[in-house]
């Protein structure tokens, strides 16, 4: 599902306008966005977690040359679904 059907599906379910749909959409996204980039850790209880971790320094082959070389340290942003979610999906 792309993100215009998400709007399409929700405007249904709701009974909103998709124009309104839209704009919550893209300004939940924003405000997930904005927290995770300043470190701070988004729970939506049932559904999941949105946090950024450490990827730490590693060797990796660059694949043109196949030389070895080293990636840096990194920050990575990182989804832990609910028990809901996992549930639901579990069938």
């Amino acid at each position: 599902m792309n993100k215009k059907a998400l709007v399409d599906k929700v405007a249904k379910k709701t009974g909103a306008k998709k124009k309104d749909v839209k704009k919550i959409i893209d300004a939940t996204i924003d405000t997930i966005i904005e927290a995770l980039t300043k470190g701070e850790k988004v729970q939506l209880v049932g559904f999941g977690s949105f946090e950024v971790r450490k990827a730490a320094a590693r060797k990796g082959v660059n694949p043109q040359t196949k030389q070895p070389i080293e990636i840096p340290e990194r920050k990575v942003p990182k989804f832990k679904p609910g028990k809901t979610l996992k549930e639901k999906v579990r069938g």
